[in-house]
């Protein structure tokens, strides 16, 4: 008998536990909402572009250019695109050269000025780096080349997908030509998987305004008949602070030499600048509704 009213106390004890949960849970505020213009739907009047890399952080190479160079262009070419067609629309460039800038600071930007939208534009590579033993018997670093990988793919900050972490990890590796990045990562090391937790746990108010974004940028990559690898979710150091739907755009493969052709032609940068170009005025028609 005393064991059986023991028993009922403790399930008691668990309800309680359980309903207050639910109710904290309940009562607790709501995330912080987009801004809103006269109370009325979210008006888009800033955007913050990011160009990759930059500087002494060349990103991926190609057989003939590197990853900063062909994002600086598309990025510069979209800015003035959205300044000449859409009016009232601010556009604010994290680097407008050659330059390197820390990964903390590039969300930075967008944050200090209210930015509505942060658009990190990348180049994707397939190649990989290993060690070899040249003829002397030493070992040297050695590209092993994947040209037939192509398409493009829109991150967001989310949680790392195993088999996905190589992508991650070769982005958050400029963390580390950074000076004091421990300190500014809180000791995040970008070669150590599990140290992705810590972007795991920051919270992301904005993910579902993020993937909408990026869903529009793979809607229109298809309709240039580009190969659709999809939206996913990765814990990218350049996207976890940004206090606005933030989206990390890779335009293609720089290791695939037909693709890095198409990025480098003046037709193909013009398609890639309309195909993120008509994402954004999507969002945006979508968003002010």
């Amino acid at each position: 008998m005393t064991k059986n009213l023991n028993v009922k106390k403790w399930n008691l004890f668990v309800a309680a536990i359980f309903t207050l949960t639910l109710t904290i849970s309940a009562t607790a505020p709501p995330p912080e909402k987009p801004r809103q213009a006269g109370g009325s739907a979210q008006k888009l009047r800033t955007i913050v572009l990011d160009a990759g890399h930059g500087g002494h952080d060349a990103g991926a190479r190609g057989r003939q250019s590197n990853e900063k160079d062909v994002a600086l262009s598309v990025a510069l070419k979209l800015g003035k695109k959205i300044e000449d067609e859409m009016p009232g629309v601010q556009v604010i460039f994290t680097r407008k050269t050659d330059v390197f800038i820390p990964l903390y600071e590039r969300p930075a930007v967008a944050n200090k000025n209210k930015a509505d939208l942060f658009i990190s534009i990348h180049c994707n590579s397939a190649d990989r780096d290993r060690r070899v033993k040249n003829s002397r018997g030493r070992y040297v670093n050695s590209v092993v080349r994947n040209p037939s990988v192509r398409g493009t793919e829109t991150f967001v900050c989310g949680f790392n997908r195993l088999g996905s972490q190589d992508v991650a990890i070769r982005e958050n590796a400029s963390i580390l030509l950074e000076d004091n990045y421990k300190e500014n990562y809180g000791g995040f090391d970008p070669k150590d998987p599990s140290s992705m937790i810590v972007f795991q746990l920051m919270k992301n108010q904005f993910r579902r305004e993020s993937i909408k974004l990026a869903s529009n940028m793979q809607d229109e990559f298809v309709k240039s008949s580009r190969v659709n690898r999809g939206v996913q979710e990765l814990s990218l150091a350049v996207l976890a602070t940004a206090g606005m739907p933030s989206v990390l755009t890779e335009i293609g493969f720089i290791s695939s030499p037909d693709e890095e052709e198409y990025m480098l032609s003046t037709a193909g940068q013009s398609e890639i600048v309309t195909n993120l170009f008509n994402a954004i005025k999507t969002y945006k028609t979508a968003t002010e509704r």
